[in-house]
């Protein structure tokens, strides 16, 4: 990771960490590099590709308009970051397409299908209101390569020469692309292979970017749709709502007598359900609906599903029953799609609720993940709630400690120890996760077991030897 950019983007409180000063050199960075590293017509630059080194100087005008499409979510700093970003495109030469309020994958579909030169999302996904981030998205619709977010930052501390402003006819457009999320939401549409009539449908949109696009695609495939938490006004997105608050949708379809219910994040590339009986279905428990159904229609590529080191042991044991394979990566969405592609895998996720269907997007999405599960419900005519009901949840406790050096703990003998002693207790039922936090000084012990109290009890013996080596920061 770089110094602003984490596994998800350039992220943090807006104007604090993240500011409108950075949004308009972010513009003015993509829009000189695509204008300049895209054009074809350069003698100094054929064949280079972005990411590559070429002849390419900062004071060099690129002889393209590089062509980029924003969307955002509904935080009220969102509008603020839109307009820096554009100015600063457009301060470059670059054309701005603005897609207004959208989702994250739909700036990835867009980008991927549209021939554009790359896309940049305004959102902090789950986050609370007053953060916001910067996602961009390269001209294939992935997560942008490391090698061009060094390039940012270093534009940004000022480690390369000021890039020149276009001038007369050089100056860049801002262009409103509705139209563009209007493509998308038909994509969607046409996915459902059945008409979801006479099916009650609850979504919470978490008053985020899914509040412009689920109940139409719901309404449009003929579901009685129910939606809750679809009025943003800038700052309740994911307050008390959505998919890090799943109870308030589990409240809202027992109350209803609804028959499945999906909620979003802040920017609704992720979902998490519930059955019709209230239970949580989250992205354990859908890799395995979905990944059990393509298998039975002999659609699940190499008979594997990539899931991440957090899925839960029951999960793994259904899939052992089921014959079906799976890989494991590093928590983040980013690696699973990564495995995927290294591999040709065709479905991987979260259990966040990060899930993956590489046949249609090359990132979570929310509202996709919805139409993938309503399609097995359809096909097979059974409830979520009976789908799930093969996997055995086991419980899960996850406890962060803060410590001095996260190297040490890993090296440190009597942790391994006291982690290798709670595995043999365990066996087949249970298993330690210790890891490293990516951005913090933390340790996340996770244990699974067949009941809390063994959970509880392995993760605070851990965290005790942690404590008696000196490796916990009081």
């Amino acid at each position: 990771m770089g110094k602003y950019f984490g596994t998800d983007g350039f992220r943090g409180e807006a104007n604090v960490k993240l500011t409108v000063e950075h949004a308009f050199k972010v513009g003015r960075y993509l829009g000189w590099y695509y204008g300049y590293y895209g054009q074809t017509d350069s003698a100094q630059n054929v064949g280079a590709q972005p990411g590559q080194e070429a002849a390419a100087d900062p004071e060099d005008f690129p002889l393209r308009k590089a062509r980029i499409v924003i969307g955002k979510d509904t935080r009220r700093s969102s509008y603020m970051f839109e307009y820096a970003l554009a100015a600063g495109l457009t301060a470059s030469g670059a054309d701005a397409y603005l897609l207004h309020v959208t989702t994250t994958p739909s700036v990835s579909y867009v980008v991927r299908t549209e021939d554009f030169d790359c896309g940049i999302m305004i959102s902090a996904s789950h986050n609370p209101y007053y953060d916001n981030g910067l996602k961009i998205i390269s001209g294939t619709g992935k997560k942008i390569e490391a090698e061009v977010e060094d390039k940012i930052e270093a534009y940004i501390d000022g480690a390369i020469g000021e890039l020149p402003l276009a001038t007369g006819e050089q100056i860049g457009r801002t262009v409103d692309y509705q139209a563009g999320r209007n493509r998308y939401i038909g994509h969607l549409i046409s996915l459902a292979t059945r008409s979801y009539k006479n099916t009650k449908v609850g979504l919470d949109c978490s008053n985020g970017s899914s509040s412009s696009i689920a109940k139409s695609v719901f309404d449009a495939l003929g579901a009685k749709t129910y939606v809750i938490h679809n009025e943003p006004d800038g700052t309740n997105i994911n307050r008390d709502c959505g998919s890090t608050h799943i109870e308030t949708l589990q409240k809202f379809v027992l109350e209803k007598g609804l028959d499945v219910g999906f909620a979003y994040d802040g920017d609704a590339d992720r979902c998490i359900a519930v059955d019709g009986n209230g239970r949580i279905i989250d992205g354990d428990l859908i890799l395995y609906v979905c990944g059990k159904y393509l298998k039975e229609n002999g659609q699940l590529t190499n008979n594997t599903i990539v899931t991440t080191v957090m899925s839960n042991l029951g999960l793994y044991k259904a899939l052992d029953r089921e014959g079906i394979a799976y890989e494991k990566t590093a928590v983040g969405d980013k690696y699973v799609y990564a495995n995927m592609c290294e591999n040709g895998h065709c479905i991987g996720g979260e259990q966040s609720g990060h899930i993956i269907f590489s046949k249609y997007a090359t990132t979570g999405d929310g509202i996709l993940t919805s139409i993938m599960i309503m399609e097995v419900m359809m096909k097979k005519k059974v409830s979520l709630a009976t789908l799930a009901s093969e996997v055995e949840i086991y419980p899960q406790l996850l406890k962060n400690v803060r410590v001095s050096d996260k190297a040490a703990v890993k090296a440190n003998s009597a942790v391994s120890e006291a982690v290798a002693a709670a595995e043999e207790e365990l066996g087949e039922d249970g298993r330690i996760l210790v890891r490293e936090s990516g951005t913090e000084p933390v340790i996340r012990v996770m244990a699974e077991a067949k009941t809390d109290e063994l959970c509880e009890k392995h993760v605070d013996a851990i965290i005790e030897v942690m404590k008696a080596q000196g490796l916990v920061s009081e």
